[in-house]
């Protein structure tokens, strides 16, 4: 796992989990730091290993650590991110983009169960549909060429765990989804998120991929803020 701190000057902390993959030197996820670095936060983004084999030692809790010695901090968190994000402590406001709390169209249930099952933690399964198409529009090339390639069978086996046994989400929480995302299971979000508090966007699976995304950053911001509130004063769908 690596963790850098973004505008070491930000007047409040921001801890922002990565998804599956992500990397600070993808171009969209360097921009989407920087804009949350501009809006005065000191942004400590995680990077996550994709070869995990223990969802609690190998995700959760370093970053559990880690959040202890902060004094107060807003939680954003995309992703497979969002699995480790909902097991913390601590946070004030907690945004959630595309939660993987639950796997999407793109993989057949029997076959990740029959998959999980198998006793190794080699990196044998090849990661496919995670293209432009699923991501975004804006997904680069070199993002494209850097994504992770290959998973273990205790890879699927953890998440689907971790997906099993996903704790109460904080009422106050926001929620961002495109009900085109085929990497995540939209059900499962509606099922722990009300729906007066999903933002709804067009695009795919990472909303700082999307063309439009300079219509939502904003409110991204003001969720972190504000909760829930932020939301409930401005429209589910930008204009």
């Amino acid at each position: 796992m690596r963790h850098r701190v973004f505008n070491e000057a930000g007047s409040d902390d921001l801890v922002f989990l990565m998804g599956f993959g992500n990397r600070y030197t993808h171009e969209n996820a360097s921009w989407f730091i920087g804009t949350l670095a501009n809006a005065g936060y000191r942004v400590h983004a995680f990077e996550f290993p994709v070869d995990v084999t223990d969802f609690r030692a190998d995700w959760v809790e370093p970053v559990a650590e880690y959040v202890r010695d902060l004094d107060d901090y807003q939680l954003l968190a995309h992703s497979a991110g969002c699995l480790i994000g909902q097991a913390l402590d601590g946070a004030d406001n907690h945004v959630y983009l595309a939660p993987f709390w639950g796997y999407g169209p793109l993989w057949n249930e029997t076959v990740l169960e029959l998959v999980g099952a198998i006793p190794t933690d080699f990196p044998f399964l090849p990661v496919r549909g995670l293209d432009r198409d699923a991501l975004g529009v804006q997904a680069t090339d070199h993002q494209l060429a850097t994504m992770a390639r290959w998973v273990s069978p205790a890879f699927v086996r953890e998440t689907l765990a971790a997906q099993e046994s996903i704790l109460e989400i904080d009422h106050d929480a926001v929620a961002f989804c495109s009900l085109t995302d085929p990497v995540i299971d939209l059900a499962v979000v509606g099922e722990n998120v009300p729906a007066e508090h999903v933002v709804l966007y067009d695009g795919g699976h990472e909303l700082f991929s999307s063309p439009e995304r300079d219509q939502y950053v904003e409110t991204v911001i003001s969720a972190l803020e504000d909760g829930a509130a932020a939301i409930e004063r401005e429209p589910l769908v930008a204009d």
